[in-house]
């Protein structure tokens, strides 16, 4: 038997009875967190993970585990060649932190998996906020 992702994703969408609604928003969601990857460099956990969470109620393991599977795809390569052309990427750095973030992504999920979901949210929030003053208040 083959499956495709479609298939998997059509097959969980039947049986969990999400309807069109539910399809829409997470288009929408791709969309903008796909717009703001290519614009800003983020997109992913700051953006996906939250709205899959009030928007969607997923739990927040739920979201994460969500958008890791998504990070599997080549989802940002058109706006890595649009960088790349440009001459805006360092490959090296880029490898380096990619092959330590590969081991980080294993222990940081046990870690997550591990912890009450009302705690990780917090988490979540306050790296959020400390990023956020860090980016407008710093250097």
């Amino acid at each position: 038997m083959q499956l495709s992702l479609h298939s998997i994703y059509m097959n969980n969408l039947q049986s969990n009875k999400k309807g069109m609604n539910e399809i829409i928003i997470l288009l929408i969601i791709g969309l903008v967190a796909g717009i703001l990857s290519g614009m800003v460099g983020i997109g992913g956990g700051i953006v996906i993970v939250p709205a899959l969470v009030y928007f969607l109620t997923y739990s927040q393991h739920q979201a994460q585990g969500t958008v890791l599977f998504m990070f599997l795809l080549p989802i940002g390569i058109l706006g890595v060649y649009n960088y790349h052309k440009e001459g805006h990427i360092e490959w090296n750095t880029a490898l380096v932190m990619a092959s330590t973030f590969l081991i980080g992504s294993f222990f940081g999920s046990k870690i997550a998996i591990s912890i009450d979901q009302a705690l990780l949210k917090k988490i979540f929030g306050i790296i959020i906020l400390l990023l956020s003053l860090k980016m407008i208040f710093g250097k």
